[in-house]
């Protein structure tokens, strides 16, 4: 029997997930590493660490169910999305990748919004200029590395500088493509205007594939670090927002998933470019051919209760600690938290946002401020959902959710009655991974399109369904809209 593999480089590992034509997923090799902070709002990695964890995962996933490489008819890749691989004529890493979640770039993305003007960027790429962006990040290169700018020749996302590694090509999916502020939304490719009026040379940047096309094979040097086969096809995938809402079969008009990990993520697929007027929630191409998608994204969402735990109760297990906000009544009392940890995209694209806890008193204890946490993320996940209502897309009865975040009873239930939909979860919790590998199902020849894919592999169950407590979510989240206006100027104090 055949099986593909597909591989998510995300923020914190890399990992390797084999499935078979009935989607059940047969290994999964995985291997983490760190991100680089060497100045505050700084987030770097050295591109080689993806390639080495590529390949302890691949073997690893191989190795464990006694798999050969030429079992392995296809390859997907997916991975985090915007970050600048800064690449020399030959090849050659320039510098560490500037990641998605680096905040370095607030002046750049001034820059941008009066080279290409404001409202016209929008128009044509779907979004506003924020620092998460490639764009903002190759301005700040040219500013002030510029010796490293006299060397660049191409410009690649993580993911694709795997794919380079695996097959020597140097090539990128639509939907990743859509996510470096730099593309025509509507065409589906790079935006001649956009990298006009920005400076930057139409020859550094790959051309790009939709998600199940092949982009290249495998060379005989990457088969030897891999194990897999000399010539295996390897497909475009996408990032790992829209290769997760493959994974979970969200690719047509009404269908929205909700994942919850580090960061928390809203996608609904749309069959046309919708765009949120002031860009505070994205546009992107979607990985499913001739689909896009709306997101919306807050950068700290399971990453605050982490960042919580670690804080107040180090050592302590997330279910445990998440146990206690059970017994604490919807709206914790009184208590809010503001999840801008590492400041926020959407609906508040403002990388000096801050986190808070708003209207502590004597009567609060660590359940109350877990709860709070809980529902502070909540609260900001259907801030973004408001904004892309409010663009275009229609009203979901259901969203299909995955994560870590989602482990926990309380916080599904949270979720469901602040976003007024009922949760479920699908058959893999795999996410992007899994997605990537649908992909590569489909270039391989097993389904004739994404959707026949998704139909035949994703299967669901129900998660979490609204309750009472939605009524007094509905007055709570009223407030909690109004803290950031009132405390933005605390925070952009300087």
């Amino acid at each position: 029997m055949g099986l593909v593999l597909g591989i998510d480089v995300s923020t914190t590992a890399t990992k390797a997930v084999l499935i078979d034509p009935s989607g059940t997923v047969r290994g999964i090799g995985t291997a983490e590493y760190d991100v680089s902070s060497p100045h505050p709002l700084w987030s770097e990695q050295a591109p080689a660490i993806w390639w080495d964890a590529a390949q302890t995962a691949i073997r690893a996933v191989l190795a464990a169910t006694d798999t050969a490489g030429a079992d392995v008819e296809a390859v997907g890749l997916a991975g985090q999305m915007h970050g600048a691989v800064l690449l020399d004529s030959a090849g050659t890493v320039l510098r560490p990748a500037i990641l998605w979640n680096d905040q370095r770039t607030a002046a750049e993305c001034d820059e941008i919004r009066s080279s290409v003007g404001a409202d016209r960027l929008i128009s044509i790429t779907g979004n506003d200029a924020i620092t998460g962006f490639t764009a903002p990040k190759l301005l700040w290169v040219r500013r002030h590395e510029p010796e490293v700018w006299v060397g660049l020749a191409h410009v690649l996302l993580p993911k694709d500088y795997l794919r380079h590694r695996l097959t020597g090509d140097y090539a990128m999916d639509k939907a990743d493509g859509a996510g470096t502020l730099l593309f025509d939304l509507a065409a589906r490719t790079w935006s001649t205007d956009v990298l006009t009026d920005l400076d930057l040379d139409p020859a550094w940047f790959p051309p790009t594939f939709e998600g199940p096309e092949v982009t290249g094979t495998i060379t005989p040097a990457a088969a030897a670090a891999t194990g897999l086969r000399a010539g295996t096809p390897v497909v475009a995938g996408g990032g790992d927002q829209a290769a997760n809402a493959v994974g979970v079969g969200v690719i047509s008009e009404g269908t929205v998933a909700l994942s919850l990990g580090t960061s928390g993520v809203i996608f609904a697929a749309t069959d046309a470019p919708l765009h949120e007027a002031h860009g505070r929630v994205h546009a992107f191409c979607h990985a499913a051919p001739g689909r896009w998608h709306l997101m919306s994204v807050m950068l700290s969402a399971a990453g605050s209760l982490r960042w919580f735990r670690d804080a107040l109760a180090p050592g302590e297990g997330f279910g445990e600690l998440v146990a206690g906000a059970a017994g604490v009544r919807a709206a914790s009392d009184g208590l809010f938290f503001l999840p801008y940890l590492s400041g926020e995209r959407s609906p508040y694209p403002d990388p000096l946002a801050r986190g808070a806890f708003v209207g502590l008193t004597l009567g609060h204890d660590r359940r109350h401020l877990t709860r709070a946490v809980l529902e502070g993320v909540a609260f900001g996940l259907r801030d973004g959902l408001d904004l892309m209502l409010a663009a275009g897309m229609p009203r979901p009865a259901q969203i299909r959710a995955s994560g870590g975040g989602l482990a926990s009873v309380v916080w599904r239930q949270i979720l469901a009655d602040v976003l007024d939909a009922d949760l479920v979860t699908t058959s893999t919790t795999e996410g992007a991974a899994f997605g990537a590998a649908v992909l590569g199902a489909v270039g391989a020849g097993w389904f004739p399109d994404v959707p026949a894919a998704t139909a035949a592999l994703v299967r669901t169950s129900p998660a979490a369904a609204p309750g009472l407590d939605r009524v007094g979510y509905v007055e709570a989240h009223a407030v909690y809209r109004k803290l950031y206006p009132a405390l933005a100027p605390v925070f952009h104090r300087r």
